[in-house]
């Protein structure tokens, strides 16, 4: 199976889920829906097709949508079988760090200035 992400990719969401979480949910075949999901996501709150113009964007604007889009499809990795982490404490804690990362950035994409940083770089 091929990467299907354009904003990040599979290695960037096991990253953000860590050892721990269910080998099912974090194959490709699942990391590759939840990361189109958080791409639409990211794109339709922004009201700005990244995936389409990611040639144009900003290095720095690409590295921010990576962290994005990973934590959202991580969040979705780990929400779909928390009981796998080793402790249900580390599950709800990785939840809880994701879900923060994907509020406040889904809370900058809806800026217009911001959109346009991580378009243009200024």
């Amino acid at each position: 199976m091929a990467e299907e992400g354009t904003l990040c990719i599979n290695a960037d969401v096991l990253k953000q889920v860590g050892e721990d979480a269910n080998s099912t949910y974090t194959a490709e075949a699942y990391t590759n829906v939840y990361i189109k999901e958080a791409e639409g996501e990211v794109c339709l709150a922004a009201k700005y097709d990244f995936v389409t113009n990611y040639a144009s964007l900003s290095t720095i604007g690409k590295e921010f949508l990576r962290k994005l889009c990973s934590a959202l499809a991580g969040f979705d990795c780990i929400k779909a079988d928390p009981a796998d982490h080793a402790q249900l404490n580390a599950a709800q804690t990785k939840l809880n760090a994701l879900s923060d990362i994907g509020a406040r950035g889904i809370l900058d994409v809806q800026r217009k200035d911001k959109v346009n940083f991580i378009v243009n770089g200024s």
